[in-house]
């Protein structure tokens, strides 16, 4: 127990996505879960969770892996994806294997079982994250290591639960304060002009605290505008600071990425 709370402290400690991401996929990894995939958004609408861009999407898989299950969006079509967007907790994967061999699954949820299983993937546990916005939504399937099974997969979650959920829930409270390593990108520059805008300053005086002209000011947020997609830059400031894109300790540019390996 003590090396977990050591991990734990570890993870709350952390100050960047893929290092917080590795502690605890080693964990996980440690008790039969060398796959994981984790997946976050703050935009959820009430049929999808919004543009992929906007969300956060991690994987232990390859490039190809990630390609394939995010952004192709084969986790849509899922069971354990429905019963993520209908629950909060977790849960092993017993009950997708009982309904589809009952045929309680729909079509496509059917065939996301049999391309799994043609994969390997036949066992693992789903964690449904509880959140305070009905527009945010996150979620963490762990994969079984070959050779185990579901019964397997359910003597580990009934021995392990509580410190798997810990490390679970730590992980996703971190990477929910730190900035998305999404394809939503600022410069230092747009980013500064965003926090005085947010500051209430106009652009007259965001240009004089900036060192630039008006104009110059005008395009940083409009480049900001274009990067975040939205339309206005009172859009952009509250999507920015939803994202952890602004008043980050330390910023660094944040690069374009699918998915943290």
């Amino acid at each position: 127990m003590t090396k977990i709370f050591s991990l734990l402290v570890q993870i709350a400690e952390g100050t960047e996505t893929q290092q917080v991401w590795n502690l605890a996929q080693g964990y996980f990894a440690s008790i039969g879960f060398a796959r994981v995939n984790y997946g976050f958004t703050r935009f959820r609408g009430s049929r999808s969770i919004g543009d992929p861009d906007d969300a956060l999407y991690l994987t232990s898989g390859s490039e190809a892996y990630a390609t394939a299950y995010f952004r192709n969006g084969f986790y849509a079509k899922t069971p354990a994806y429905r019963w993520a967007q209908q629950n909060e907790g977790a849960c092993t994967w017993a009950w997708v294997r009982e309904a589809f061999l009952a045929g309680k699954l729909s079509p496509d949820e059917a065939a996301t079982v049999q391309q799994n299983a043609a994969m390997g993937i036949v066992a693992g546990i789903s964690v449904s994250f509880p959140e305070n916005s009905a527009r945010a939504k996150g979620a963490m399937g762990l994969i079984a290591d070959a050779g185990l099974d579901v019964a397997a997969v359910d003597h580990i979650f009934a021995e392990r639960r509580d410190e798997l959920l810990s490390v679970a829930h730590m992980l996703h409270l971190k990477l929910i304060q730190l900035p998305f390593p999404s394809r939503r990108s600022l410069t230092a520059r747009q980013r500064e002009a965003l926090e005085w805008v947010a500051d209430g300053k106009t652009t007259q005086d965001v240009a004089l605290l900036m060192g630039v002209s008006a104009a110059m000011v005008e395009k940083h947020l409009r480049l900001a505008r274009e990067a975040l997609a939205v339309d206005t830059t009172a859009q952009a400031v509250a999507k920015a600071t939803l994202m952890n894109l602004i008043f980050q300790r330390n910023p660094a540019d944040i690069p374009i990425a699918v998915a943290a390996r």
